[in-house]
Parts: C-alpha cells; structure tokens; sequence
C-alpha cells in the first residue's frame, strides 16, 4: 500500500485524500500537528515540553508509516501506523500489537471525517501485516477523538502512566 493514496468521501465540497508521508511534507505536518495540540495548553502540566515534542511529529516518519489526510489539496491531519514488533514503543503496549500514534487533524477540517479516514487507513494496515488487534494511547481530555476510537470499536485495555499530569489509557480493537 505504500506510495498510494486512497480517496475517501468528506463532509463538503473538497475531496479527502490518504496517501504516505513524502519529506516536503514535514512542515505542514507540523504545523497541523501544533494546531490540533493547540487546544490542551492548559490541560497538560508541561506545555512547553509536549509543545516540542508534537512540532516534530514529521520525525515519526523515520520510526513509523506516516500518513498524510490532505483536503482540497491542502495537509489537513496526519497520523502514526506503527506495524507489530516495530520499535520504540512504549512498555505498556505489546510488542505484536500495530499501534496508531498521534492522530491530528487542524481545527478548520474537523468534522469531515478525516479522524475516522485515518483511523480506518492504520485498521487497513494492520490488517495487511496480518495482525489480530491494533493499538492506541489516549486521554479522556481528547474527548472527541475518545468518542470516536469507541464508536469504531475499539474497547479500554489498561491504564497507563499519566502524561504530564493527564490520565491515560490503551485501547485495543480486534480485528
């Protein structure tokens, strides 16, 4: 599946498109990712730390399957796939489970269904590794994207370490 993109239906008149991470596109990746973290300033303990860390979500692509949700032609979201055994990884996820990492998606394109479609294109993956289930982290403060991962199937697995003072926890979704 690598080099493809694949076309989803969006909410409104601009075609939603998947495709993997190119280098040009670091930049917007980036800026999409610090949008979308925007709104937890005040939530996380230490904002200027995880600030830092989420600009560089590009850098996720020498360790992952970045995908890139492009909108009318335009970066709209970015997410993670993480194939089973593939490290780093966190100690609380299982080495067989794929994991979806950092899902985004910049305020203006909220509510077309770029979240689900990037969602669903790791689900795709981990299919094609030949997995059982895949993975994410996440926190009750995401409320949206909380809402979503359940609606989608995916069920609480374990409570993890908190995040700079924010809860966390596995999901897992069997595939």
């Amino acid at each position: 599946m690598a080099g493809n993109g694949v076309e989803a239906k969006a909410a409104g008149p601009s075609p939603l498109r998947i495709r993997d991470f190119e280098p040009a596109d670091a930049e917007a990746v980036d800026s999409v990712a610090l949008a979308a973290f925007r709104q937890y300033r005040g939530v996380y303990s230490d904002w200027a730390t995880l600030q830092q860390a989420v600009g560089k979500m590009s850098g996720l692509a020498g360790e992952a399957e970045l995908l890139v949700a492009q909108l009318g032609g335009r970066t709209a979201g970015a997410v993670a796939y993480c194939p089973p055994f593939s490290t780093p990884r966190a100690s609380f996820f299982e080495p067989h489970w794929p994991l979806i990492r950092m899902l985004v998606v910049a305020p203006e394109g909220r509510g077309r269904g770029l979240g689900r479609s990037l969602t669903q294109a790791c689900i795709d993956r981990a299919r094609r590794d030949g997995a059982g289930s895949i993975a994410l982290h996440t926190s009750p403060a995401m409320a949206v994207a909380l809402a979503l991962y359940r609606r989608m199937g995916f069920r609480l697995e374990r409570r993890v370490p908190d995040r700079f003072g924010v809860p966390y926890a596995v999901y897992l979704l069997d595939l």
